[in-house]
């Protein structure tokens, strides 16, 4: 029995050392046929990354011999930073029937947004800002994606919007007491309750705040795309946020809602459908960044005539059709800087790639619009040190395709390999 004792002790021995000892950091060497490691640079002839632990050790030229445990040959690819979408909905999908909100619960969107995470990461995107979800799912995905558990992007996670009272991003369309039982608890009235919102976000793990700021094309009203909340409570939310480190996205149309948002210094307008003068010189004014989102009008007019969505939402979504066409052009004509963000879950989770060629026919230059998709994206996060280039000590965040994106950023609509943090997504 001693003997036996003294065998189980060793062994407890030894797998509590075999625990306790780090595992040994895996160095990858990618073989690339060329390298882009900024949208600012030209591609590299023939080079060498090594990765390491999940980060970027060296880029050297060429293929020569180096020290690795094992090598990924994209001698023939072009090799580029990874994507960054900064409006996605990882855990929903596209489609007009908004009472499912009273028929699935939130742990399916987790379910849901384990397979869009997949998708969206072998689209070439490695990180993703979630902008707005159920109470917790965005950030259990968020966590499944970091612990490698789910394949997927980076995941930046607002959580549930914050909204006024019966405004976009509350929950409506139901009887009374279905839309009261179905509150997000993210509503709020007046300044203080609002900074107290978005303390209770940050207190539930949100990256992000987000607001909706303006009514909203999808939901079930129909009583325009104005202003929601006053400046006052505005100025409250981005204050609070700016207070806590936590910067504040805004899901806004209407000009004088954009307008309103920018004054009060929240920090990115998405969508800005009804962009004007007076909107786009306070953005200017205020650093204020638009994410166009021109997927997401491109996905949801697929849908028009087809039984997708209710009357009143067709007749908003035709009204905000002509707007779009010009968006980009019109922000950039008042100097407003234009970040990468598509809306997916509006539309097909994976179609991201689609947006480039988007902003490219409203006269971004293929360069300007491979910036907006990583150099500046990661700079709107506030990540510009870590992710939108190749560079030692950066996120090992890599994507390869055929053809050079400078010339035709459309060819990063076919991806051919993706690593996430020295993951490879297969």
């Amino acid at each position: 029995m001693q003997a036996f004792r003294n065998r189980l002790m060793a062994g407890l021995t030894l797998a509590g050392t075999l625990m306790a000892a780090p595992l040994a950091a895996e160095t990858v060497a990618i073989r690339a046929g060329a390298v882009i490691t900024d949208a600012a640079a030209e591609p590299t002839g023939a080079a060498t990354i090594l990765v390491t632990d999940g980060r970027i050790v060296s880029i050297t030229s060429g293929h020569g011999a180096v020290t690795a445990d094992r090598e990924i040959d994209l001698k023939t690819k072009t090799v580029l930073p990874g994507l960054i979408d900064l409006h996605t909905h990882l855990t929903g999908d596209p489609g007009g029937d908004f009472w499912k909100e009273a028929t699935e619960p939130d742990e399916w969107g987790v379910v849901v947004g384990a397979k869009n995470a997949r998708v969206t990461a072998l689209a070439g995107f490695t990180t993703v800002r979630e902008a707005g979800s159920g109470r917790d799912t965005a950030f259990s995905l968020r966590r499944g994606t970091a612990e490698g558990l789910v394949p997927g992007p980076r995941i930046v996670a607002a959580g549930p919007a914050l909204a006024i009272i019966g405004g976009h991003g509350d929950v409506n369309g139901f009887r009374s007491e279905v839309n009261e039982l179905l509150d997000s608890g993210f509503t709020c009235t007046g300044a203080v309750e609002c900074a107290a919102k978005v303390r209770l976000a940050s207190q539930n793990g949100a990256d992000v705040i987000k607001i909706t700021a303006t009514g909203g094309v999808l939901s079930q009203q129909g009583r325009g795309l104005e202003a929601h909340f006053t400046p006052a409570e505005m100025k409250a939310i981005a204050d609070t946020a700016h207070s806590l480190g936590l910067k504040v996205m805004a899901h806004a149309h209407g000009a004088r809602g954009i307008q309103q948002a920018a004054e009060a210094g929240i920090d990115s307008i998405e969508h800005g459908t009804y962009l004007d003068e007076a909107a786009a010189k306070a953005m200017k004014a205020n650093g204020t960044v638009l994410v166009p989102t021109l997927m997401a009008l491109e996905g949801v007019s697929e849908g028009l005539g087809k039984g997708v969505y209710t009357p009143v939402v067709e007749d908003k979504i035709r009204a905000v059709q002509p707007l779009m066409a010009s968006l980009v052009s019109r922000a950039r004509q008042y100097g407003v800087t234009v970040a990468f963000g598509t809306d997916a879950g509006v539309y097909q989770h994976g179609r991201n790639g689609e947006e480039l060629g988007l902003m490219k026919k409203q006269g971004m230059s293929d360069r300007e619009v491979l910036a907006s998709a990583t150099t500046v994206a990661a700079k709107v996060l506030g990540m510009d040190s870590q992710i939108g280039k190749l560079a030692p000590g950066y996120s090992a965040d890599i994507i390869a395709v055929d053809g050079n994106p400078l010339a035709d950023v459309t060819v990063l609509e076919e991806v051919d390999f993706v690593m996430v943090r020295g993951r490879v997504i297969e």
